[in-house]
């Protein structure tokens, strides 16, 4: 990154979704206002600005954050990958498959980072138990109730990447 001498801002470099991309924003800009408002990708939902609610969830190296407090310079030359990056109407990623097979979101909004959530922990443990996706999935919130189905819409698509 490198600072602007006639402002408070920086040049960063973000990678997302494999493309790179160079941003002039305020170091401590959360990477969420970036991904929305400069980039147009608007999959990453802003929930609660808190950094407590999961919907903002991306993946940064492969690891689940919350990039509504995540600020664009700790994610500068790092790889995100956002819900766009997982696969299309097309081409859509197992996960985004299982969710519509097993109906697991109602309103939708939580579920952009729910998905990167499950993601993240199915890269690490292909074959998780019904505890092991309840224990990762703590940190997101869903208030139309629809738990079971993203349960198994997880588990569904364990089973199908696993194939």
């Amino acid at each position: 990154m490198a600072r602007r001498a006639e402002d408070d801002t920086v040049s960063a470099t973000l990678i997302v979704n494999g493309k790179r991309h160079e941003v002039v924003v305020e170091p401590e800009t959360p990477l969420l206002y970036v991904l929305r408002n400069d980039l147009k990708l608007k999959g990453t939902r802003f929930g609660c600005g808190l950094g407590q609610c999961g919907a903002c969830t991306v993946l940064v190296d492969g690891k689940p954050v919350q990039s509504c407090d995540l600020p664009v310079s700790a994610a500068a030359g790092k790889a995100v990958t956002t819900i766009e990056g997982l696969g299309d109407a097309a081409r859509p990623h197992p996960l985004q498959r299982a969710f519509t097979a097993e109906q697991a979101a109602q309103c939708g909004y939580c579920a952009s980072g729910i998905i990167m959530t499950a993601k993240a922990l199915l890269d690490v443990n292909p074959h998780p138990t019904e505890a092991q996706i309840r224990s990762a999935l703590k940190g997101n919130l869903c208030r139309c109730g629809t738990h079971q189905r993203i349960v198994r819409a997880i588990a569904r698509a364990a089973e199908e990447m696993s194939r």
